[in-house]
């Protein structure tokens, strides 16, 4: 179970989602949509690191292995950001990879490059 300030800080993740495709529409790079985000998250009051480093633990030692979340909001919730024609199977795998390894609980997946955003985002949890 996720406590009350996660959900709130996902909500305000797809809040701000909503608003960048609202403006930007489909079409873009993925950086173009994750800069923007950034943008909306910090007006909020939100937290937000880009591209943060994610070490596979083994052997009792943190090895780059070149994984990065694109976004880290409040240090709780994963943000996935694509802009691809479909979410692939592997796409949701690379969110739970990500989960495990950061030992958080909640993901989002967002695909921008849909016409209608509710069809490109998918919550993961672990």
């Amino acid at each position: 179970m996720l406590d009350n300030q996660t959900e709130q800080i996902f909500k305000n993740v797809l809040d701000a989602c909503f608003k960048v495709h609202k403006t930007l529409g489909p079409g873009l790079l993925e950086s173009a949509y994750e800069v923007c985000l950034v943008h909306e998250l910090q007006k909020m009051g939100l937290k937000v690191r880009k591209q943060v480093a994610l070490p596979v633990q083994y052997e009792n030692i943190e090895l780059d292995a070149g994984y990065r979340i694109d976004l880290l909001v409040e240090e709780t919730v994963i943000v996935e950001l694509k802009a691809v024609d479909e979410l692939n199977p592997i796409h949701i795998a690379q969110v739970l990879t990500y989960l495990k390894l950061s030992k958080l609980k909640l993901g989002s997946l967002v695909n921008f490059n849909v016409k209608l955003l509710r069809n490109g985002i998918k919550r993961i949890i672990l």
